[in-house]
């Protein structure tokens, strides 16, 4: 059960009756509160509106909240239904000077936000894993000479304080459930890029999400990585239905990271073109000047040059796609944000199953 309150004390009084569990939240300009499980929670007649979403996702939802999310991230860049954003740059930070020198170049081709691995997690404990502090530092450099906010994997709760100057912190694969990360993530306040475990469920994934929310973070991108599948022969298998889907239930924006899905240099752009014509708003992309010498992943990193060619086409397929239809989905939001309030008011007399999407 999720209540908008208009004043607490009825609410709390109200809960304390009762054997329900609950969390106050401020999120999105609201102050909410979540009490579960959904048969023990008060229904009030004063103090609050309510409405029931039976979903383990809450603050994800559409039901929740109807409108595109917009993630800030810096002071120049929102992610959200009006533009494509590309992120790109290495897969890790190798050198400070190089990364200067390719970031000024992925500039002046068109990306949005400069991405680079500091501390990187690897399936071989002998692989590189990255320059730890120092790749951090190059990266705050970076964004202070080129004017690019940053993205960057945080690996564990206690190196957030090191992520003070990263613009976005990132959620690798691997940690895509570590809850007490995620809830820490939303305590920190930064916008967090949260890739799609390789196994877990488009519902997985928004639970995952929920846990940043809760913590009154919603500055939350979704990032579709690609999944563990039998038989795919790409080293992982992009979901662009799951793009599509999870564009449906959610508020969230969407990225769709084409390199490590692909696996080879040569997927990479018509992957990314398949994630933008599935709906994504974002796309993360892994370039290095010399990929064949590359620390980490060279195999799935493109050069500046095939960076131009993909950032040019996905814009393309993007404007195409998407510019005759900005009237057709504010009218369908206005709809929907039409139902919501109506389901809202019924919530109130007794509940109904909260609307979808059409």
């Amino acid at each position: 059960m999720i209540y908008f309150l208009s004043e607490e004390g009825a609410f709390k009084e109200a809960v304390s009756r009762s054997s329900a569990s609950y969390l106050m939240v401020n999120i999105y300009g609201k102050r909410v509160a979540l009490a579960w499980p959904d048969e023990d929670a008060p229904r009030l007649t004063t103090g609050a509106s309510f409405m029931t979403i039976r979903r383990p996702y809450v603050l994800s939802s559409r039901e929740f909240k109807p409108e595109d999310t917009f993630v800030d991230v810096g002071e120049r860049v929102r992610i959200g239904p009006d533009s494509l954003t590309v992120a790109a740059g290495p897969c890790s930070v190798e050198d400070e000077g190089e990364l200067l020198e390719l970031g000024s170049s992925l500039k002046r081709m068109g990306a949005d936000m400069l991405r680079g691995g500091a501390f990187k997690p690897r399936t071989s404990p002998y692989s590189f894993m990255g320059l730890g502090e120092e790749g951090l530092r190059a990266l705050s450099r970076a964004r202070d000479e080129l004017g690019l906010p940053v993205v960057s994997e945080v690996l564990d709760a206690a190196s957030l304080p090191l992520y003070k100057k990263i613009d976005m912190v990132q959620v690798g694969t691997r940690n895509a459930q570590n809850f007490p990360l995620l809830q820490a993530l939303g305590e920190f306040g930064k916008p967090v890029l949260l890739k799609r475990g390789m196994g877990n469920t488009v519902e997985e994934w928004l639970g995952a999400s929920e846990y940043v929310l809760s913590r009154g973070n919603g500055s939350v991108v979704l990032c579709e990585r690609g999944i563990r599948a039998p038989g795919s022969p790409t080293r992982f298998s992009l979901d662009v239905g799951a793009i599509t889907k999870v564009k449906r239930l959610s508020h969230l924006p969407v990225c769709a990271d084409p390199s490590h899905s692909a696996g080879e240099s040569d997927l990479v752009e018509p992957l990314a073109l398949a994630g933008v014509a599935a709906g994504a708003n974002m796309l993360l992309v892994e370039v290095h000047q010399h990929p064949e010498m590359a620390l980490s992943d060279g195999d799935q990193q493109i050069t500046p040059e095939e960076f131009s060619s993909l950032v040019n086409k996905a814009r393309a397929l993007w404007d195409l796609l998407n510019r005759a239809g900005v009237k057709e989905r504010d009218e369908l939001e206005s709809r929907l944000r039409d139902r919501v309030r109506k389901h809202r008011r019924d919530s109130g007399r007794g509940g109904t199953r909260p609307p979808e999407l059409p």
